[in-house]
């Protein structure tokens, strides 16, 4: 069994609802009105139905129901949106193995009540989170509810990348051009948030917290020894054995995140990322529908890609399905 651990959705209840407020997230309108089987289940099956033993753990795409809509219009997005993916489990239980809540990341109330019927009554397995929220690093204090939660609960917290294009990539600029901002953007504040997560000793307050991060872990891999170095020189500098609030060096930190195999096929990126975080934190993940095959390509290419790096047969049975297995409960 081959379980793609990260995979988006736009199920129809939710997309109708959602649009009602297309006016303010037009940019990501646009990107999601090209990608049908983000809607269209059959469609979306036709294409896995090309490979055998292949299921997926269902996330909804973008935009953020709490960047787009107020507090109490969030949470009934976000109920709408699990409904309505609790149901696609349950109709196609051979492709679809379990989910992973929306949230409405606004109102934390209403996100913590969200994540315990998600996990407890729908079965989902994990929530979704953004690399912001409303603006706010995930080192902010208001999520540190939701991440004693997912630690009681023993289940994972899926870290998905937000830039948009209206972020500029210099000060004198109004918009990001060329598509800076997502080839090169989500990386970048993937790292960021893993690094502000770090930093905020999240780790060490929650030992049982777990993270997978989308694109198999930003940068860190590829700048592992210049993080080493140069962190080495701040504690030089700071006289200190270790950071303020932290134990371990923080490359050791960052060694404990999950992360999935997004990375468009490119063999050579997953192999440094398979060298830094071990064959025990990487999950198989696709990134479907989003290459102009409504996903094909990212199956095709993500497959290739690990068969091609010259793994032991027990290391690609944990990426592919034993990994997921054990971080999920399944």
């Amino acid at each position: 069994m081959k379980i793609d651990i990260f995979t988006h959705v736009m199920p129809e209840r939710y997309k109708k609802a959602l649009y009602k407020y297309a006016d303010r997230f037009p940019t990501e309108k646009k990107v999601q009105d090209k990608r049908p089987v983000l809607t269209d289940n059959e469609a979306r099956l036709r294409i896995l139905d090309a490979y055998e033993g292949m299921v997926q753990v269902l996330s909804v795409t973008m935009p953020p129901v709490e960047e787009v809509v107020g507090p109490e219009e969030a949470a009934e997005l976000a109920k709408i949106a699990n409904d309505e993916m609790a149901e696609m489990i349950a109709k196609y239980p051979q492709r679809y193995l379990t989910a992973i809540a929306n949230l409405p990341l606004n109102h934390m109330d209403a996100t913590l009540k969200e994540t315990e019927r998600a996990v407890k009554e729908l079965g989902f397995k994990g929530i979704q989170i953004y690399t912001r929220v409303n603006g706010k690093p995930l080192s902010s204090d208001e999520l540190m509810p939701l991440y004693q939660l997912m630690s009681d609960l023993d289940l994972p917290i899926w870290i998905h990348p937000m830039r948009s294009s209206h972020q500029p990539d210099y000060a004198t600029e109004t918009v990001s051009y060329h598509q800076i901002f997502s080839i090169f953007g989500w990386p970048y504040d993937t790292t960021v948030a893993m690094t502000r997560l770090v930093f905020a000793g999240i780790f060490e307050k929650f030992p049982k917290i777990k993270f997978i991060t989308h694109h198999c872990g930003g940068m860190i891999p590829y700048f592992a020894d210049r993080l080493v170095v140069h962190y080495n020189n701040g504690l030089e500098r700071l006289g200190q054995t270790f950071f303020p609030g932290l134990t371990k060096h923080p490359i050791e930190y960052f060694r404990m995140f999950y992360n999935d195999t997004a990375l468009n096929g490119n063999p050579s990126a997953l192999r440094c990322g398979y060298d830094f975080f071990g064959e025990d934190r990487l999950l198989f993940g696709t990134d479907m529908p989003y290459d102009v095959e409504n996903g094909a390509i990212s199956i095709r290419q993500t497959i290739k890609a690990i068969e091609d790096i010259n793994l032991s047969e027990s290391s690609k049975r944990k990426i592919y399905e034993g990994n997921a297995r054990r971080l999920l409960n399944l």
